[in-house]
């Protein structure tokens, strides 16, 4: 083993490594960047290639490359070492069994799905056809090859059969998102069914999760179905072709975000290397974090509603309080059309060139979008132009940039400046961070500390009713967070919602979940009209993305368990020095800091 490290050390340069993961400057013979582990305007990160080391002299953390690789990636030291191991090009003896964790396991067994789904498309008959869809649609076979795109054969067990016959758990296969156990037995089956399969990547090219497009299938609702979250799969903390895109993106200090898998590799094809994709969601705090590392520069190529409150515009605003200079590629100029980056591209890759050479501001979009959609001479028209620009304005640092749009807006509508400054002035903006740490951003931010718990379950459940599939990210380890009530009653959900659909008693079951209440509830009619009341309440908005609530959900309800926790060790130190059990207190104290690095 010792052996090996230092196989791996001598193989690789520590400023390699790093400046992988963030933007690194020269300074003497030191490199210097912005701390990832802690919050910092000024650069106190700093990494020695003579000495083979990193150190923050803010925060103090610092070490070795292996230390750095666990504390960003957020792994074990075996995961650590299998992740240098292949960048140093170093086979590791997979015998050993500090090496076989289960995070490995997993890699293991999603990159062996890959390598299943590779082989469908390649050699069945419909994953032929399913290759030709692709071929139809601009994407070569180079890059069919390249992104390891590949097929999911229309059956129930043939991936999970593949991997149990390679020696792999079926609880494994699970874990990893790629079955679903089936109600009270310890058989499976697969997600992935009947499906063109998009592997999805982390910075490394690992393979961590899968989208699925569906194909042929004629009474298929969702379009794509995703990897759930699982131990190696966050999709609030991937972006796909990242691992391909990051040096490009650094090279160019710029990053193009788009939408779908197939943009993604279209514009890679095209010579559009600094792009990536939100995967179906909006931007995350989490998301900002990984691409501050490699430029401050944002072009965003997907649709945007001005005029509403959604995740998008949600994840805009916190991007800009975060200091990326952003602009947005809208559906206006050349391509006048509504179209995805992909089929521009496939139609003339120049468009897409010259689109993003056109690429408009964060306040030119908003103004040219609320001027195309009201109308201006009248009063209702600029009352609604002004309920889209005004918040826009407003959230602008500068007062000189604030000034210049103010006036902007009351030439374009004939009011007088005063006017516009007073209404402005009445418009409260919100801190997006602070939101979302406080839980501002879904309908308990208000609610005394004591109710938050109890709106927050509400909120996730009428989320769970419009879409019975999220009821996929509520884990084993979250169901301690709900009180026992809920707790139960999402646990029983689940076992329903995951029914393979032949045992269903009908497909409205899956939508409607008022017709299975009494298979969920059988002894509490006044929670069953609870739950009733909740799904006809119609809490969630067509535009709010539902994954993206629930996880945030799910973090203020673990907040407000580390808050309990913290509050139960406050009173037992307090005990502690009144009986002047001085050691008692240390470990306390310990553990309270602990809790508050979670918070």
């Amino acid at each position: 083993m010792d052996s090996q490290i230092e196989e791996i050390k001598n193989k690789l340069n520590v400023l390699d490594v790093i400046s992988g993961y963030i933007k690194l400057t020269k300074t003497g013979i030191n490199y210097r960047g912005v701390c990832p582990f802690h919050s910092e305007k000024s650069p106190s990160f700093f990494v020695s290639p003579g000495r083979q080391m990193w150190h923050c002299f803010g925060c103090g953390a610092g070490s070795s490359i292996f230390d750095f690789i666990m504390k960003i990636e957020g792994v074990e030291f075996g995961d650590a070492l299998r992740i240098l191991a292949n960048k140093a090009g170093v086979e590791l003896r997979q015998e050993n069994p500090q090496l076989r964790t289960e995070r490995a396991r997993l890699y293991e067994i999603c990159d062996l799905a890959c390598k299943f789904f590779e082989k469908q498309l390649e050699s069945s008959v419909i994953g032929k056809e399913a290759e030709t869809y692709l071929l139809s649609r601009g994407i070569t076979k180079d890059s069919i090859k390249k992104w390891r795109v590949g097929y999911s054969p229309e059956t129930w067990n043939s991936l999970t059969d593949f991997l149990v016959s390679k020696g792999y758990k079926r609880e494994e296969v699970i874990k990893a998102g790629l079955a679903i156990k089936k109600d009270n037995s310890n058989d499976s089956y697969d997600r992935f069914r009947g499906r063109i399969i998009f592997p999805v990547f982390d910075l490394n090219s690992a393979v961590v999760g899968f989208g699925g497009r569906v194909f042929k299938q004629q009474n298929e609702t969702a379009k794509y179905i995703n990897t759930p979250q699982t131990l190696l799969y966050d999709k609030s903390g991937i972006l796909y072709g990242l691992n391909n895109a990051k040096l490009s993106v650094r090279k160019q200090n710029q990053c193009i975000v788009t939408e779908g898998y197939t943009d993604v590799i279209m514009c890679h094809q095209s010579g559009f290397e600094n792009t990536v994709a939100a995967s179906g969601t909006a931007l995350t705090a989490q998301h900002l974090n990984i691409l501050k590392r490699y430029s401050d520069n944002l072009v965003l190529a997907f649709d945007m509603d001005v005029a509403g409150d959604s995740a998008t515009k949600r994840g805009i605003n916190l991007a800009e309080e975060q200091g990326f200079n952003m602009r947005i590629i809208g559906s206006y100029g050349e391509a006048k059309e509504k179209s995805d980056p992909a089929d521009i591209i496939k139609k003339d890759p120049k468009i897409w060139e010259e689109s993003i050479g056109k690429a408009k501001s964060i306040m030119d979009y908003y103004f040219d979008s609320a001027f195309l959609q009201f109308d201006k001479t009248s009063s209702s028209g600029k009352k609604e132009i002004g309920r889209v620009v005004l918040p826009a304005i407003k959230r602008l640092q500068n007062k000189i940039e604030q000034s210049h749009w103010v006036q902007k807006i009351s030439q374009m509508l004939g009011v007088n400046e005063e006017v516009i400054t007073e209404e402005m002035e009445k418009i409260k903006v919100n801190n997006v961070i602070e939101e979302k740490a406080e839980g501002k951003e879904i309908s308990f931010e208000k609610a005394p500390e004591n109710q938050r718990k109890n709106l927050i379950e509400e909120k996730i459940i009428s989320l769970i009713l419009k879409n019975p599939d999220y009821i996929n990210l509520i884990l084993e380890d979250h169901y301690r967070l709900f009180s026992e009530k809920i707790g139960n009653f999402l646990k029983r959900l689940s076992e329903i919602v995951n029914l393979p659909q032949e045992k269903l008693k009908k497909e409205e079951e899956k939508k409607d979940f008022k017709n299975i209440f009494d298979d969920v509830i059988t002894d509490d009619g006044e929670f069953k009209n609870f739950v009733a009341a909740l799904a006809l309440r119609g809490d969630a908005s067509p535009e709010e993305d539902g994954e993206a609530e629930i996880n945030l959900c799910l973090l203020h309800l673990k907040n407000i368990e580390l808050k309990e926790n913290l509050n139960s060790i406050s009173e037992e130190i307090k005990r502690a020095e009144l009986q002047n059990d001085q050691e008692k207190v240390n470990n306390l104290i310990g553990e309270f800091n602990k809790l508050i690095k979670e918070l």
